[in-house]
């Protein structure tokens, strides 16, 4: 056990003592948390990627050049989330470089089949929440719920979940293009709802994970080395 232990937090540099025994707890083990603290590796210094580490990991999407010319300019790209609350799904997950109310009004029909959708949708007074989001809302059946002015508390799902994407993807990816953003966030997505254990659901991943309790532990990367997968084959 305290081999495992050690193992899972020196392969998974971002992950805590409730993410370790998360996973402990889905591989069958009955192990107080306390105890993990006890016996992870103890690291100096903020939890980040080497640089060998990094171009390892992201091999097939880096070329190398060289530039002539003092400075590269880069596009602002932007990402749109929609999570439920009940089990902390991550519904959808969207990149543009080029927000405006219609683009969101189809992210929201894309995400949601007619018989799916919510009841409520809940969200801040951001000015691209135009007339075109809201009746799209309303013909779907969805009772729009703004937030009151400056109270992004208010939207916490939304706020931490965005918060987990960047500590736990973004701040240690250097994104190279909008579709390799894109390709980020959708393996992060496949992670985040079925592997990540959530402490709000007692231990599991939005999409329930099943106790294994025989067969030898093995790990996989994801996403892009990020963090690790550990299963009973």
């Amino acid at each position: 056990m305290r081999a495992l232990i050690r193992q899972m937090s020196t392969e998974n540099l971002l992950w805590g003592a409730p993410r370790i025994h998360g996973e402990l707890l889905k591989l069958g083990f009955s192990v107080a948390q306390s105890s993990v603290a006890k016996y992870m590796v103890k690291r100096r210094g903020p939890p980040s990627q080497e640089w060998r580490t990094f171009l390892r990991n992201h091999a097939p999407d880096i070329a190398a050049m060289d530039l002539f010319v003092p400075t590269i300019g880069f596009k602002l790209l932007y990402g749109f989330v929609i999570i439920r609350l009940d089990r902390r799904d991550l519904v959808w997950i969207g990149v543009t470089t080029n927000p405006a109310a219609e683009w969101v009004a189809r992210q929201i029909t894309e995400a949601f089949p007619w018989d799916g959708a919510p009841r409520y949708m809940i969200r801040d007074r951001d000015r691209i929440y135009g007339t075109v989001v809201t009746r799209r809302l309303r013909a779907m059946g969805i009772r729009d719920k703004p937030i009151a002015p400056a109270s992004p508390w208010q939207n916490c799902f939304a706020e931490r979940l965005i918060g987990s994407i960047r500590r736990e993807c973004l701040d240690h990816i250097i994104v190279l293009d909008e579709e390799h953003l894109r390709r980020i966030l959708k393996n992060y997505a496949d992670y985040y709802n079925g592997v990540r254990t959530h402490r709000s659901l007692n231990k599991d991943a939005p999409v329930s994970r099943q106790v294994q309790r025989s067969g030898v532990i093995n790990s996989r990367a994801i996403p892009g080395g990020l963090h690790r997968q550990y299963v009973r084959i």
